[in-house]
């Protein structure tokens, strides 16, 4: 009996152990909750800052567009309504510094003798065109990552433009003590698993703003994450407009119903 009391005490500290070892030999890596940012665009009467927006742009043409396609945004997009409010000429100019998959020439070749894909000058009605020629190419290129499209990145991630933010943003932060990185993996607390493979794209004055905003790292993931919003959802301040007219004629709806209803049954009393 005495034996048995013995063995029990002792299977019971292991279970009681074992949490706990575990807990001081390995670290949760979920990721952290997002930082808390005030966008202009959110809310019901949020609209997009267009400087935040053209600011945004630049970052992705200067930073992100080295490795990230945005196959859903033509050119056109960023002096159309709503968007960037780039003039028509400055759309041109914009598109023409892309290199975009060009058509077959009179002998009906799309490669040069190296092999490369002929190209052209971007035109409006181009959309961006992506970094890499495939996703062999794009991996190949990025330790066998593939970075993902950002036309809907925004909208496909859990607590979209707060979870971007701090993504870009969380780089800096330092990793805890006993926690191991992956090789060829860079630390980040908001990335599930803390192992990311892209390594810290934004950095203090990473671009230079023509309108002299001072480029911080949160300043330029603020402006990029606004124009990542604008990408995803380029109609956003045309639907709240149209919302909000049609919750007003409905008000005013309500009230001319109600308004029949009374006189109605005042008559028949």
């Amino acid at each position: 009996m005495h034996k048995a009391l013995k063995l029990g005490l002792v299977f019971g500290l292991l279970a009681f152990a074992t949490p706990v070892m575990a807990q001081e030999e390995g670290i949760s890596t979920h990721r952290l909750p997002p930082k808390k940012v005030e966008f202009e665009f959110e809310g019901a009467f949020g609209k997009y800052d267009r400087a935040a927006l053209q600011r945004g742009f630049q970052v992705y043409k200067e930073v992100c567009a080295a490795c990230h396609s945005l196959n859903r945004v033509a050119f056109r997009n960023l002096g159309e309504p709503g968007g960037p409010g780039f003039s028509e000429a400055e759309v041109k100019a914009i598109a023409a510094g892309f290199k975009v998959p060009a058509e077959p020439n009179d002998k009906g070749e799309t490669t040069d003798e190296q092999g490369n894909r002929l190209t052209r000058a971007g035109i409006p009605a181009d959309y961006f065109p992506a970094p890499f020629p495939n996703e062999n190419a794009a991996r190949a290129n990025n330790s066998g990552a593939l970075p993902p499209d950002l036309s809907l990145i925004n909208k496909a991630r859990e607590h979209g433009p707060h979870y971007i933010y701090s993504l870009l943003t969380g780089f800096e932060e330092k990793a805890p003590a006993g926690f191991k990185l992956t090789e060829g993996k860079y630390f980040n607390p908001y990335f599930e698993g803390w192992n990311i493979s892209m390594p810290q794209p934004l950095k203090a004055d990473s671009v230079t703003y023509s309108d002299g905003t001072k480029a911080t790292i949160e300043q330029e993931a603020h402006d990029v994450v606004t124009f990542l919003e604008w990408a995803a959802e380029p109609k956003m301040e045309e639907r709240k407009r149209l919302g909000f007219g049609v919750l007003i004629f409905l008000v005013v709806l309500a009230g001319l119903l109600f308004a029949s209803y009374r006189k109605v049954w005042a008559d028949a009393h």
